[in-house]
């Protein structure tokens, strides 16, 4: 799972470099993905993520539980 928040599921998007002159070159956007751990106060323990500062600010919001459970239901965390 390279390159995939596992909270928000934001992946690489495909665009083009454009030239002054208006010549396209085809380039990558990446997520802005950070490894991060979490403490999860419901089992006492740390949870290792790879997220996005978005990601981040869901988890802020809504918490790591909720958030958790979110992402589990949208396949992009198989256990926690």
């Amino acid at each position: 799972m390279s390159r995939i928040c596992q909270i928000t599921g934001k992946t690489l998007q495909r665009g083009n470099n454009v030239s002054h002159s208006n010549i396209k070159t085809k380039r990558l956007f990446e997520p802005n993905l950070r490894v991060k751990k979490f403490w999860f106060e419901e089992e006492s323990r740390w949870v290792t993520l790879k997220v996005t500062a978005a990601g981040i600010r869901t988890i802020n919001k809504i918490g790591l539980k909720a958030a958790l459970a979110k992402a589990q239901a949208n396949g992009l965390v198989s256990i926690y």
